[in-house]
């Protein structure tokens, strides 16, 4: 079977510039394999510091970043120092990731 890119993932933030600042596109496509991934383990394919990497974003929902990514899905990274009430907003409350409370 042949594998294809089939995962858009976005940096947001910080993670954003920093990859462009080491010559790194902020948007790519990648290769997930059908058994998925965690989110961990593709911030570490995808070269971002871990200490800057809060959570992400599975098809519109907050997760920490042992989340499994399936072929498919939309990702965002979010990076550290979101602001207090935009915190709440996006689902990383009182510091936890995870899934947003509303889901």
């Amino acid at each position: 079977m042949c594998a294809h890119a089939n995962t858009t993932v976005r940096m947001f933030g910080c993670l954003h510039t920093y990859r462009k600042d080491h010559g790194l596109e902020p948007t790519v496509t990648v290769t997930i394999e059908p058994s998925g991934c965690t989110a961990l383990e593709l911030a570490n394919k995808l070269e971002l510091p871990l200490d800057k990497v809060e959570a992400v974003f599975v098809n519109h929902l907050v997760y920490s970043l042992d989340h499994r990514i399936q072929p498919g899905d939309r990702v965002a990274f979010i990076p550290t120092g979101v602001p207090g009430p935009y915190r709440l907003l996006i689902g990383i409350a009182s510091g936890k990731s995870g899934k947003t409370p509303s889901n």
